[in-house]
């Protein structure tokens, strides 16, 4: 059964070894680059590797309490940071799980909401994400669509 693991000194290299699709490499940042941007924002960061049998079969990353725009401070949300499923292992339900385990620990944190970015595109992720509850907002993060989903 899957389930979610620290990264560590144990499993670093594990994570990182974990490459997506080849079609989907421009769409999603390395983990070796997640856990460098976890390491220097430790406070917002929470990484995890996703495991199942023992292997390594992707990688998570949650972004907790940022202040999405400059002009409204008030404006301060959580969500899916970085989604990586090995490309064997793709269609087995991790990513599912990967984003439900985002959404269970912002529930245990006090969200009311999950907030994600894509690559908007042919080889792109929207319908997986609005299959799991995801509507767009009609924002834009850099060259991403932003989508939200209610805890």
């Amino acid at each position: 059964m899957a389930h979610l693991e620290k990264i560590t000194t144990d499993n670093v290299l594990a994570a990182c070894a974990i490459t997506v699709r080849p079609d989907q490499e421009g769409l999603v940042a390395p983990v070796a680059r997640s856990l460098a941007e976890a390491y220097v924002q430790p406070d917002v960061a929470w990484p995890r590797l996703i495991v199942d049998d023992d292997q390594p079969v992707g990688f998570l990353m949650a972004f907790l309490d940022v202040q999405w725009r400059a002009e409204d401070p008030t404006d301060v949300r959580s969500g899916l940071w970085r989604l990586n499923i090995a490309a064997d292992r793709q269609g087995r339900g991790y990513g599912r799980f990967a984003v439900e385990a985002v959404a269970e620990e912002l529930r245990r944190r006090g969200a009311e909401r999950l907030t994600t970015t894509w690559a908007p595109g042919a080889h792109g992720p929207e319908r997986f994400y609005q299959r799991l509850g995801f509507r767009l907002t009609g924002e834009r993060s850099g060259d991403q669509v932003v989508g939200e989903r209610d805890l």
